[in-house]
């Protein structure tokens, strides 16, 4: 198990990203709602029905999840893994950008949109680039 190429090192470097972004909402889902840009309200003054607790440790959950298997596809140079990425982060890309624009999400929250675009663009030219070498 090992990374071999440059497309390896980008979805390795995201997973590892994606997990401790994970592991950090896990533990304080309030540091991440502070990154993103939302207002941070301390616990006890939540109504009862307000759920943003609950959604940000779900969101940290899936993060960390998928961080693992980011980093488990680079070690074990899973090229298909990396080439269905590609357009799901482009996707990503234009729906957190869209909520962004819309004024649903803080400007911060585009940071998110921008990092997946980013990724998806790493990881594509990368491709590209050894698909291109053999």
């Amino acid at each position: 198990m090992k990374i071999r190429d440059a497309s390896g090192w980008t979805i390795f470097i995201f997973g590892i990203l994606a997990f401790l972004l994970g592991l950090t909402g896990l533990i304080r889902p309030e540091i991440l709602l502070s990154i993103l840009g939302f207002e941070v309200v301390e616990r006890a003054q939540r109504a009862t029905s307000d759920y943003t607790i609950v959604f940000m440790t779900a969101s940290s959950m899936a993060s960390f999840n998928m961080g693992v298997y980011y980093v488990l596809a680079a070690l074990n140079d899973v090229k298909a893994f990396y080439r269905w990425t590609v357009p799901f982060r482009v996707i990503t890309f234009a729906v957190f950008t869209t909520i962004v624009i819309m004024g649903i999400a803080p400007k911060p929250f585009f940071g998110v949109g921008a990092w997946e675009l980013a990724g998806a663009l790493a990881t594509g030219i990368a491709l590209g680039k050894e698909r291109n070498k053999k």
